[in-house]
């Protein structure tokens, strides 16, 4: 969407690249910032065992692992790096497979994701409206770059038709609201077990960051780029910390 709105430059490969690093930093900055200045205070204050809450988290942590690793807790940002470096593109190590059978990959691990993405917002909204605002921004945060590498893989799908590979990431966004449905239904009635359903999204938003983002930032930068990355880092925690204060003061 944001290289059809223009946002991002459609044919300046370096560029676009660039401004996609900076997503990345910004969206790792919210997720942290979000799992442990918001989620897991808010889980913590409960009367819960904080051994169990932490041992959730863990679990937790160990779970979306093996998601990842069966492929189907789906992040595509890497897609893109292949842009980078010349070569033909196709370095993108989770599609061996081929383009085609990689574009249904992509599509089924990004409907999974944001049908997970749906629950764990919906979690926040019911413990606190403030704690839902925040996680609904760090997804976003987060979806904006993981959709610009999934719209450049399912272009050479569908052999560079951009409206096709628009329409496919769009449908698998759409899940995003039958997971937010399922998890509010869920957590009403277990609303007990919250401050857990808290610890599983904090547990969640941890890991992309740390396991996904963050290592794809981790390259070797000039100096200029480098202090980029810190900046766009630290505007995701502040941008977090900025509307949690708002909305709480409201």
């Amino acid at each position: 969407m944001l290289l059809r709105l223009g946002w991002l430059p459609r044919n300046d490969d370096r560029a676009r690249a660039q401004s996609t690093q900076h997503l990345l930093s910004l969206a790792a900055g919210a997720l942290l910032a979000t799992a442990f200045m918001n989620l897991l205070p808010e889980a913590l204050e409960s009367k819960a065992d904080p051994k169990a809450l932490f041992g959730t988290l863990l679990v937790g942590l160990v779970f979306f692992f093996l998601l990842d690793k069966a492929e189907l807790w789906h992040h595509g940002h890497e897609h893109h790096h292949g842009d980078e470096h010349g070569h033909d593109g196709h370095h993108h190590h989770h599609h061996d497979a081929g383009p085609r059978s990689g574009g249904w990959a992509i599509l089924t691990g990004d409907s999974f994701h944001c049908f997970g993405d749906g629950v764990l917002i919906a979690s926040a909204f019911v413990a606190d409206f403030r704690l839902g605002l925040v996680a609904a921004l760090a997804v976003l945060a987060h979806e904006v770059p993981h959709h610009i590498g999934d719209l450049v893989v399912l272009r050479s799908t569908t052999g560079g038709n951009r409206n096709a590979a628009l329409l496919k990431v769009s449908l698998a966004g759409a899940v995003t609201p039958l997971g937010g449905l399922a998890g509010w239904w869920l957590v009403d009635r277990l609303h007990d077990w919250l401050p857990f359903f808290l610890a599983v999204a904090s547990s969640s938003f941890i890991y992309v960051a740390l396991a996904d983002l963050i290592p794809q930032l981790q390259k070797r930068l000039g100096a200029r780029e480098t202090i980029a990355q810190i900046l766009w880092l630290l505007a995701g925690i502040g941008m977090v910390t900025a509307v949690s204060s708002i909305a709480h003061g409201h």
